[in-house]
């Protein structure tokens, strides 16, 4: 065996679990998990107005549906970055 094989096969580092939580993955959940408790405890009927139709829907679906909008528009960016 070669010297790296040794290495990558000793329990001597860290886990692959371990090393996928870095400080910002952790904040992002944390954010994440704040915001889907802020979008459901926020249930009332509300009326929004999209250039001309008005509609009438839970207040929580209306802030779901933006930020699920907000996370494609983020993921959008991040991968034309990367090219």
């Amino acid at each position: 065996m070669s010297p790296n094989e040794t290495s990558r096969t000793s329990g001597g580092g860290r886990s692959r679990f371990t090393e996928a939580l870095t400080p910002g993955r952790i904040g992002m959940m944390a954010l994440a998990v704040i915001t889907l408790v802020f979008i459901f405890q926020n249930t009332g009927e509300v009326k929004i107005r999209l250039l001309i139709p008005e509609v009438s829907m839970p207040l929580y679906l209306a802030l779901l549906a933006t930020a699920l909008i907000g996370a494609a528009c983020g993921y959008y960016a991040a991968t034309r970055r990367r090219k």
